[in-house]
């Protein structure tokens, strides 16, 4: 992975290949909306930016249904359902704990002291609830990114009320991994040593051995931004990808690996055509490929792929993500902007632009 750290240690001076970079170095002009030239997402049955929904990678309709009814309601008592019936074991009921959190957390900056109420009656109404101790306890690390800065004494001590409601969490509901894989996030905050972190992951393992979101927690950690470095975090990503089975999309972590190190600026002219990514995009569309159609993951691997496809200009395969994605856009790496409906909306007209330049139209397009 040398050729990675040299690649992105020339990296200082310019700014990054974004959308006006890819179009002149393709070769596709910007024309006026409505222009006859003009690429038209709508031909490929593609949602407006107005109707994206940001809050989730993929659909969910028994989560969209019960978060209706719960915030309309104010009554928890379909989101402790819900989460009831949710096997332990596997992505979805970690998904549905952070929208669960996530909901009740823009509640209250919305309507301070008054928003996420339900969570609120929820924990004081059935405090052994399993499921309402999870998504507090996720609330809790949402909210310290949400209302305070990294370092502070504000951030610190929600965390460590975080940590407390993850113990309480985790007797709550022995065996069920989502309370381990919300400490990771308290872990990072509040910068747990190595070895207590290996700790921690230890007992996530045990659980789930091949949870993709646990993994992705645990990248976070191992990055250069946080507690490691750039090698930590590949070493993590590719021994991850090279035990995964058949099938498994944590073949596609070394992607994200690269994705967080990326730096704001970027000098080498080619970098996302250069072996090191290449090799990781080739990873990813792999896991994409072998993995299960309903793989409740299999959307945010997709979303990761838009981005280094397009900044590829490899058109055809970056349409090819997007007729399957399209809808759903809460997910990395839309979600680290501040408007990811619109963030996502550029990227897909690039890359119905450059289809297009290069012969492709709807008609071609496989689905």
């Amino acid at each position: 992975m040398e050729i990675l750290w040299f690649l992105i240690a020339m990296a200082m001076l310019a700014a990054v290949i974004g959308p006006f970079a890819l179009r002149r170095r393709s070769g596709i002009r910007q024309v006026a909306p409505g222009s006859p030239e003009a690429a038209d997402p709508d031909t490929y049955g593609f949602m407006r930016q107005e109707e994206l929904d940001i809050r989730l990678p993929g659909p969910d309709q028994d989560l969209l249904d019960v978060l209706d009814v719960v915030q309309h309601t104010q009554d928890w008592r379909a989101a402790s359902q819900l989460l009831a019936g949710t096997p332990k074991d596997g992505e979805v009921r970690w998904q549905r704990v952070q929208a669960f959190a996530g909901a009740a957390s823009l509640e209250l900056q919305q309507r301070p002291g008054v928003g996420g109420a339900w969570l609120r009656a929820w924990r004081s109404e059935s405090p052994k609830d399993a499921g309402g101790a999870q998504v507090h306890a996720e609330f809790l690390v949402q909210q310290a990114w949400r209302s305070s800065t990294a370092g502070t004494d504000d951030f610190r001590i929600i965390l460590e009320e975080a940590r407390a409601v993850c113990g309480e969490a985790a007797l709550l509901a022995p065996g069920d991994p989502v309370p381990y894989i919300v400490e990771l996030a308290v872990a990072r905050g509040l910068g747990y040593p190595h070895e207590q972190f290996d700790q921690l992951w230890a007992k996530v393992i045990d659980r789930a051995p091949e949870h993709m979101g646990a993994h992705l927690g645990a990248l976070h950690y191992w990055c250069e931004k946080w507690h490691g470095s750039r090698q930590e975090a590949d070493h993590f990503a590719t021994t991850a990808a090279a035990r995964a089975p058949h099938g498994s999309l944590l073949a596609a972590l070394p992607l994200f690996a690269v994705y967080e190190h990326v730096p704001d600026v970027n000098l080498v002219q080619g970098f996302y055509q250069s072996a090191v990514v290449t090799k990781a995009m080739e990873g990813a569309l792999f896991a994409v490929h072998s993995a299960r159609p309903d793989d409740p993951m299999l959307a945010h691997v997709r979303h990761l792929l838009v981005l280094f496809l397009v900044r590829s200009e490899r058109w055809a395969e970056a349409m090819n993500q997007l007729v399957r994605v399209d809808g759903h856009v809460g997910a990395l790496p839309w979600t680290h902007s501040g408007d990811p409906a619109a963030e996502y909306t550029v990227y897909r007209n690039l890359a119905v632009a450059g289809y297009e330049a290069n012969g492709g139209s709807p008609a071609t397009l496989l689905r």
